[in-house]
């Protein structure tokens, strides 16, 4: 989920067949389906994505990751990881200079053949980055166990294939950022509960790990000037403590958990806690925050509707965490 900059919308993408991009209004809470597939949505760009085997389904499109990148005065670039009759980096060109945002498919770059990503995120020169969570023979329960399971792979502009960066292998390779300053990305390596930050020019290892002590970073996002980190309780007493691994097997976690968004903060080598909750009954799986005129916007890799709350000025923040509001 990402809140397009400036407006009152969010993008929120659905992991599941058909569930596709929805376009989220938080002034009035309300959503709707955003790609249909009409003529009007499609403007393949064959010579930018000479590699992309066609239009996208969306009958079949199941979106997972998703990035923007500034064009202009109200357009932007969106890039969605799909896993929707093919696994690929599908990319959308955004107008938001009316009165609702428009969007159009441009075009798709395939992942290499058994690769399936998991977040995206480019750079200005159009560098795309996307992670890999589990390669080929590897599980979950693999990366839980601090196995190294994923990686990186970048697509430059013009090249045939996307490649794997060496040493961007994690434990659980999930989301994904880049920088402002367009040098340096940001990887959550789910199995370490913790953020990888690598120099683009040499990525044979991190520049810095940072970990998150207290829960377990899914997605990664710049949003309202800050770099949020969101995910579920670490060591939750109703769920029985820690994540288990059973005969290979990590538990699913089902048992709702409670939730922590954090703030990367580099200067001080950490992670602070932005916002935190406890478990909330119709609401499990956090993984993303976006910020929208004063409220904490809440995704969900499990659940079928998004989660929002006001955020507190200074003189509240010692008091009870405000309750969720469930869309």
């Amino acid at each position: 989920m990402l809140a397009l900059p400036g407006t009152r919308w969010l993008i929120a993408s659905g992991f599941a067949p058909g569930a596709g991009l929805k376009l989220v209004d938080a002034r009035t809470r309300t959503l709707r389906p955003w790609f249909e597939g009409s003529s009007a949505q499609v403007a393949w760009d064959r010579q930018r994505f000479p590699n992309c085997p066609g239009p996208l389904d969306p009958a079949l499109f199941n979106a997972r990751g998703i990035a923007l990148q500034n064009l202009g005065k109200n357009r932007w670039q969106l890039l969605v990881v799909n896993h929707g009759g093919r696994e690929s980096i599908e990319a959308f060109e955004i107008n938001a200079s009316g009165m609702t945002p428009s969007l159009t498919w441009r075009g798709c770059q395939p992942m290499p053949v058994g690769q399936v990503a998991n977040a995206v995120a480019a750079f200005p020169d159009g560098t795309v980055l996307a992670t890999v969570l589990t390669r080929p023979g590897t599980t979950i329960g693999d990366f839980m166990l601090g196995r190294i399971t994923g990686g990186v792979w970048q697509w430059l502009p013009g090249a045939a294939a996307f490649t794997l960066l060496p040493g961007t292998e994690l434990p659980g390779n999930n989301g994904l950022e880049v920088d402002p300053d367009g040098q340096h990305f940001y990887v959550v390596s789910f199995g370490w509960h913790a953020v990888a930050v690598f120099d683009r020019h040499n990525t044979a290892k991190p520049v810095e790990v940072v970990t998150a002590l207290d829960f377990m970073p899914d997605n990664i996002h710049w949003t309202g000037g800050h770099l949020l980190l969101t995910g579920m309780r670490l060591d939750e007493p109703a769920c029985g403590g820690l994540r288990k691994v059973v005969n290979g097997k990590a538990d699913p976690m089902l048992c709702h958990r409670g939730w922590v968004v954090g703030e990367l903060d580099l200067a001080n080598h950490r992670i602070s806690t932005f916002a935190y909750g406890r478990p909330q009954a119709g609401f499990n799986g956090y993984s993303g925050a976006a910020l929208v005129a004063g409220e904490l916007w809440l995704g969900s890799f499990q659940a079928d509707r998004l989660a929002v709350l006001r955020i507190r000025g200074a003189a509240e923040r010692d008091a009870e965490p405000p309750p969720l509001s469930l869309l």
